[in-house]
């Protein structure tokens, strides 16, 4: 069965703000259920959207060129912090609301000049990557 996800945890989802959300449903982007209780949209679509609206980002065109890395799970983002000491540097990338923090040599850190300010791209490529089901419906009980 799909989720039903409630409008503003859906705009919140996507980044966009619950007047947008309507709009776009006004305008036959995505179908919202005004019916009984807090107005809804199904999951499967708002997936949907998501994956469109990250293909129309102006941040696609800041990933690197496909093919160039064998990691999947890329984030371009903007550097904030960088602490670096005689080894190793730990950079901090804010992309959005999520934060990606790694570790690295300092050496490798000086080669791409990585600085607060500076656009770069984290790339997750692990063997062990956990996802947790958000029951977004705990706070309509």
């Amino acid at each position: 069965m799909v989720d039903r996800i409630r409008l503003a945890d859906a705009a919140a989802l996507l980044g966009v703000s619950d007047d947008t959300l309507r709009r776009w449903a006004d305008a036959g982007r995505i179908d919202v259920d005004r019916g009984r209780g807090p107005a809804t949209v199904d999951g499967a679509e708002l997936a949907s959207l998501a994956a469109q609206i990250a293909a129309e980002s102006p941040l696609a065109r800041l990933l690197p060129a496909e093919g160039t890395s064998s990691a999947r799970n890329r984030v371009t983002g903007i550097v904030t912090r960088v602490v670096r000491d005689t080894v190793m540097a730990q950079v901090e990338l804010q992309a959005g609301p999520f934060r990606f923090v790694s570790l690295m040599s300092r050496e490798a850190a000086d080669e791409l000049r990585l600085e607060p300010g500076a656009i770069a791209t984290a790339s997750v490529k692990a063997t062990t990557v956990v996802i947790e089901h958000a029951d977004l419906r705990r706070d309509a009980r």
